[in-house]
């Protein structure tokens, strides 16, 4: 996310400046080339851990999620710093959401759960939970 966010805001304060309806294809072409990036260094560095990611890695839910870190950040007008900042903490809170999400699916795969909301209608009400638990977060920070 960090280097998504390098180039997006480069290209944004760089490059795209007189034709914004260019930002869209932009950003998914440093999508796709970061994405392809970083599989190539994990063949290159852990082909075991490459192997046992498979197809996984370059999963379109992930790309959507760089995709909208890079629009957020150039449409809140972020200058390098608290673009680079932004894209951490969107980075750390969407690891944190993915190792919550994974550790309480492990819960309910070991607990006594009814079979009528056993699979995914459980994953998706841990799923809402989880988000209004974020949600709470929101306004924590706000000028009073």
């Amino acid at each position: 996310m960090l280097i998504t966010a390098l180039c997006a805001w480069f290209l944004n304060t760089y490059i795209l400046v007189h034709a914004p309806y260019l930002r869209l294809i932009s950003f998914i072409v440093v999508i796709a080339s970061t994405v392809q990036f970083i599989e190539m260094v994990i063949k290159k560095m852990s082909p075991g851990l490459f192997r046992a990611l498979g197809i996984f890695l370059p999963l379109i839910t992930t790309n959507c999620a760089i995709l909208g870190l890079a629009i957020f950040a150039t449409n809140k007008g972020y200058g390098f710093i608290e673009g680079m900042v932004y894209a951490l903490g969107a980075g750390l809170g969407f690891t944190l959401a993915l190792v919550l999400m994974a550790g309480i699916r492990e819960e309910t795969e070991l607990a006594e759960v009814p079979r009528l909301i056993k699979g995914t209608a459980m994953n998706l009400i841990i799923a809402g939970i989880l988000s209004m638990a974020f949600m709470g977060f929101a306004g924590l920070f706000s000028a009073a």
